[in-house]
C-alpha cells in the first residue's frame, strides 16, 4: 500500500498512466519520459524559460482577446511566470531525443503549467480546474511553439553571451596587436620561411578575423527575430483569432526587450528551420577560425627549446604526470577540441535540416539542444581563451630576432636588385652551408649599402 501512495493516476486519450505524486507534470510526459530513455540529456535552462515566456504570453493575449477567463489566465500567468524563474526544472524530465518536433517537450510544460495553475486556485493540482491543451496550449501548436521557442533561446543567448565575449576577445587581441607592434619576426608560409612581418601585424589579423565572423553572427542571427507564433500545425491560423499573432508577439517582445517579428511566410517558417541552420553555420565558420588562430599560437609557442619559441603562453597547469616542469598548451587544445565538437554539431544540425518534410521538420528537439549548445560551449570557451590565454601571451623578442635574421627569405629582397635567378642561388648557396644571406653577400663581396638598405627588416615590412 505504501509503494502505490508514491503516485496517483492520470488519463490522457490513450487511457490512465501512473504519475510519481509530487510531479507537476502528467500522463503525457510520463509516457514520453519511459519511452525516450535514451540520453538522460534534457534542453537547457535556456530553452524551457523561452517556452514559459510563450505560454505566459499567449495566456494574456487569450485573456485580452476574450478566449481566456481572468482565473484561468491570470493563474496560467503565474505558473508560466515560475517556470521562467526555473522553479520547475526538476518536473521537465523529457529526454533530448524524444517525439519528433518536440510534442512530448511542449506537453511537459503544459502539464505543468495546468497543474500549478489549479493548484494556485484550489489548492491541489489534482482538481485539474486548468487543462494543459484546453487552457494552457490554447491558440498554439507544438510545431508553432517549439520552433519559436528555440529562435528566442538562441537570440538570447548569442546576445548575452556569445557576441560580448566575441567582442572582448576581438579587443584583446587587438591591444596585443599593439603591444607587439614592434617585434619583428619571420613570417611563414607553408610552415617555411617567409619574408619578414611584424608580431602586431600577425595579431592584427587574428583581430579582424574575429571582428568578422561578430558581423556575420550578428547578420545571420537576425533571422531568429522572426517568430512563428499563431502558424499552429500547419501555418493556416485555424481556430485562432484575428489579433492573436500581432499581440503575442508584442508580448513576448515586451517580455524579452528585443524587437520580434513575424516570418514573412508563416507557411515557410513551418516547413523549414532555416534560421537555426543558417546560424549553425556561422557557429562552425567561427569554430574554424579559432582552430586556425590557435593551432598557429601553439605552433608559435612550441618548444620552448626545441620549436619556435616566439611567443610564451601563461601557464594554467602541469602538462604531464611523467615530464617534470611540463606545461602544455592547455587553453589552446581546449580551445580546439570544442570547435572540433561544433563543426560536428554543424553537420547533425544539416541532416536533421534535411529530414523537413512537407509542413514541419520533426528534427527541432534535436536541432535545438545542439544549436543552444554549440552556443554555450562557444561562449564559454571564447571567455576562456580570452582570460586564460591571450591576455598573458608575451614575445620573446631575441628569438623572433635570431629566426629572422636566419630566413632565407630576406632573399627576396634582392630579386629587383640582381634579378630572380641570382638571388635564387645566392639563397641556395646560404641553405647549403648553413649561414645567413648576409655572410653569402659578403663572402662574394657583394654587400654594398645599397643591399645593406635592400636587407633592412624595417624596409621589407
Amino acid at each position: 500500500m505504501a509503494a502505490f501512495e508514491q503516485y496517483r493516476m492520470e488519463r490522457d486519450s490513450i487511457g490512465e498512466v501512473k504519475v510519481p505524486f509530487t510531479a507537476y507534470y502528467g500522463a503525457q510526459t510520463q509516457r514520453a519520459k519511459e519511452n525516450f530513455q535514451i540520453s538522460g540529456i534534457r534542453l537547457p535552462r535556456s530553452f524551457i524559460r523561452a517556452q514559459g515566456i510563450i505560454k505566459a504570453s499567449a495566456a494574456k493575449t487569450n485573456m485580452e482577446l476574450g478566449m481566456l477567463t481572468k482565473s484561468i489566465g491570470e493563474a496560467i500567468i503565474e505558473a508560466a511566470e515560475e517556470v521562467i524563474q526555473g522553479k520547475w526544472d526538476n518536473h521537465f524530465v523529457v529526454d533530448v531525443y524524444q517525439a519528433g518536433a518536440g510534442t512530448s517537450q511542449n506537453m511537459n510544460i503544459n502539464e505543468i503549467i495546468a497543474h500549478r495553475a489549479s493548484e494556485l486556485l484550489d489548492g491541489t493540482l489534482e482538481s485539474h480546474r486548468v487543462h494543459p491543451n484546453d487552457h494552457v496550449n490554447m491558440s498554439q501548436s507544438t510545431n508553432d511553439t517549439f520552433h519559436s521557442a528555440l529562435h528566442i533561446a538562441a537570440i538570447e543567448k548569442i546576445n548575452q553571451r556569445l557576441l560580448p565575449s566575441l567582442l572582448l576577445l576581438q579587443q584583446e587581441l587587438q591591444r596585443k596587436s599593439v603591444e607587439f607592434m614592434p617585434v619583428m619576426k619571420s613570417g611563414r608560409t607553408h610552415l617555411h620561411d617567409a619574408i619578414p612581418i611584424r608580431m602586431g601585424q600577425e595579431f592584427s589579423g587574428y583581430a579582424e578575423t574575429i571582428h568578422a565572423v561578430f558581423k556575420q553572427i550578428e547578420k545571420t542571427a537576425d533571422s531568429l527575430y522572426e517568430l512563428g507564433l499563431g502558424g499552429n500545425a500547419i501555418g493556416t491560423k485555424i481556430d485562432l483569432h484575428p489579433d492573436y499573432i500581432s499581440k503575442v508577439i508584442k508580448e513576448v517582445s515586451e517580455r524579452t526587450s528585443l524587437d520580434f517579428r513575424e516570418p514573412a511566410n508563416l507557411f515557410e517558417f513551418m516547413q523549414n528551420m532555416g534560421a537555426p541552420i543558417r546560424t549553425m553555420m556561422t557557429l562552425k565558420e567561427l569554430s574554424i577560425h579559432l582552430i586556425k588562430i590557435t593551432s598557429d599560437l601553439r605552433l608559435l609557442a612550441s618548444g620552448p627549446r626545441t620549436g619556435l619559441a616566439e611567443i610564451t603562453l601563461p601557464s594554467v597547469q602541469p602538462g604531464s604526470t611523467i615530464m617534470p616542469g611540463k606545461v602544455n598548451p592547455a587553453i589552446l587544445e581546449m580551445t580546439h577540441m570544442v570547435s572540433c565538437q561544433v563543426i560536428g554539431y554543424e553537420t547533425a544540425v544539416s541532416t536533421a535540416g534535411i529530414a523537413g518534410q512537407l509542413e514541419i521538420n520533426v528534427m527541432m528537439p534535436l536541432i535545438a539542444h545542439t544549436l543552444l549548445e554549440s552556443i554555450e560551449l562557444l561562449s564559454n570557451t571564447v571567455e576562456t581563451l580570452k582570460a586564460k590565454c591571450i591576455s598573458g601571451i608575451q614575445a620573446n623578442e631575441e628569438i623572433c630576432k635570431h629566426w629572422m635574421k636566419k630566413s632565407l627569405s630576406l632573399v627576396t629582397a634582392l630579386s629587383p636588385i640582381m634579378g630572380y635567378d641570382r638571388a635564387a642561388q645566392i639563397g641556395k648557396e646560404a641553405d647549403d652551408k648553413n649561414i645567413t644571406i648576409r655572410e653569402v653577400l659578403e663572402q662574394q663581396g657583394l654587400f654594398t649599402p645599397e643591399i645593406e638598405k635592400a636587407l633592412d627588416p624595417n624596409r621589407m615590412m
